[in-house]
Parts: C-alpha cells; structure tokens; sequence
C-alpha cells in the first residue's frame, strides 16, 4: 500500500513540475512579447529569417542577429529549426515515435531558449509532407515551438489538405502572397470559406506592385481578423525592390495603422532588396527595425 501511495505522489509531482514548467514558458512568452510590443508602440513588430538567407544559419546565430536588431518576434525558417532539433531536411522521411518525441523535446528547448532572450517564434515556416501523419508533425511542432501559425504559400488545394490538421491543432494557416495571388479585395475570398482556420500571410510589398500602386490598407481592414502576419518591404509600381525609404510602398502607413487599430498582427520585417556594398543582412534588419521605431513614435 505504502509503495503504492509513493507510485501517486510521485506522478503527482511530476504532473504539479510539469505543469509549473509550462506555466513559467507561457509567462516568459508573454513577457517577450509585452517588452517588443512597448518597443515598437504596442506593435508586433518582427522579422522573417529569410532576411539572413547566406549569411546567418544556425538557430543560435539567428537569435543574436534578432536582439541586434531589437526584435521580439520571428518567423522562423526552417533551416535553423532542423540544424537545432535534428529534423530531416526531407518533409516526407518515415520518423519513429522516439525520433518525434525527441525533436518535439528540442523544439520546446528552442522555445525556451527564444522566450529567455525576450523572443517569441510567432511562426515556424516548414514544407509541408505528402501523408497525413507528416502534416500532423508539423502542426506538432508549430505548438512544441509556442506559435499561433504556419505559413505557405497560397494554394487553394493545400487550404483544404490543412484545414482539418489546423482546426484539430487549434493553429492558424497563412498563405503567402506574392505579386499575382494576392486577396481580393473587390468581394469576399473564397479560400477563407474553407475553415476560419485558414487566413493570410498577407506580402505588403508584392501586393503594391502587383496591383500596381494599390494601397494595402483596404486590404488589412478587410481581412485584419483572418490574417496571420504581414511581410514588409518596399517595392515600386514597376516591381523594385528597394531599401526601405526608396521605394512606394506605404509601410509608415500600414505600420501606424496596426498601432491605431491596436491589432495583434506580426508584421514581419523581409529583406529582399540588394544589400548595399559595405553592408550585411543583420545590419539591413537592424535599419528596417530602425524604421519601424521612427514610423511608431
């Protein structure tokens, strides 16, 4: 009876540790995210690590290039991802339950290790598999890592392969749009019929070129409650590709606009244009964050 007693004290206390534990990661969540917030004017301003693409690999590099830059959110890539929790590179290779079991154990010590530095991986962004327990993975590892969403891009055939994984999950899917694919405007998009699950990753930039000058605005005060987070970058009507200030697009306006209406949307920092000679990815990221500030004051 006596060994028995200990058998349930014992789970017990595992159960009260572990469930501290995840209270304290919640908490640090949470406060990474109060602090980047008062930073930027109460706004969730981020970055895509697309932005280092070459220059800055592996998670922990990745993490620093962010605190350079004062950022408290990221869209992870997916290549820092699988160099930390050894996930393969192949989306559709066979794991075993140990194999899961083990990466979910390093996408959790990824989440701490962001949420310690005042970080928070609003979004990982990982190809998807062919079968239904490959997607279901990546749905895993999206809540192991503490995120609200995943992103791709827009397809109106993997909105509705994803919708019940999403719903199941309880995870937001945003779908990417580049200069041709972008929302629509003029009625309602039907790709949202497909689950209240399934939103926008909505690409300010390419938006304003492809409609050739159009103002994102409308946009996000249409879509504002079905979007996941926003790309930001300055392009021209012609299609440029410019650093921030250079180009057309209205990112001050979308900026202040997010403050105004005090959603909860990620804009996510992406720099795409052609870096400067004499410069860098992470100092380019630091000058894009540099902007955000001044456009919030």
């Amino acid at each position: 009876m006596g060994v028995w007693n200990s058998g349930i004290d014992s789970m017990n206390r595992r159960h009260f540790l572990g469930a501290a534990a995840a209270a304290l990661v919640a908490a640090r969540a949470a406060s990474a995210a109060a602090k980047a917030k008062d930073d930027f004017g109460g706004v969730r301003v981020g970055c895509i690590t697309y932005s280092y693409r070459g220059e800055v690999e592996t998670a922990e590099d990745t993490l620093k290039a962010l605190l350079t830059a004062g950022l408290g959110e990221v869209e992870l890539m997916d290549g820092p991802i699988r160099l930390f929790t050894g996930l393969p590179n192949d989306p559709n290779a066979m794991l075993t339950d140990d194999q899961r079991e083990t990466i979910l154990a390093k996408c959790a010590e990824l989440r701490k290790l962001y949420n310690d530095a005042g970080v928070n991986i609003h979004i990982p962004k990982l190809p998807f598999g062919q079968t239904d327990e490959a997607i279901d993975f990546n749905f895993q590892i999206a809540k192991a890592l503490g995120s609200e969403a995943i992103t791709l891009e827009r397809s109106e055939e993997m909105a509705k392969r994803l919708a019940p994984f999403a719903e199941k999950h309880d995870i937001m899917v945003g779908f990417h749009n580049h200069t041709n694919n972008y929302p629509i405007l003029d009625r309602h998009d039907p790709i949202l019929d497909v689950s209240p699950k399934i939103g926008f990753n909505f690409d300010v930039g390419h938006y304003f070129a492809g409609s050739k000058g159009k103002s994102p605005i409308p946009v996000l005060e249409k879509y504002h409650d079905r979007i996941t987070n926003l790309h930001l970058k300055d392009r021209t009507v012609d299609g440029g590709n410019l650093p921030w200030g250079q180009g057309k697009t209205p990112l001050k306006e979308v900026l202040q606009l997010l403050k105004r209406e005090k959603w909860a949307i990620p804009a996510d920092i992406e720099v795409e244009y052609k870096i400067p000679e004499g410069s860098n990815a992470v100092a380019e990221v630091a000058r894009c964050a540099q902007f955000c500030r001044e456009a919030l004051a």
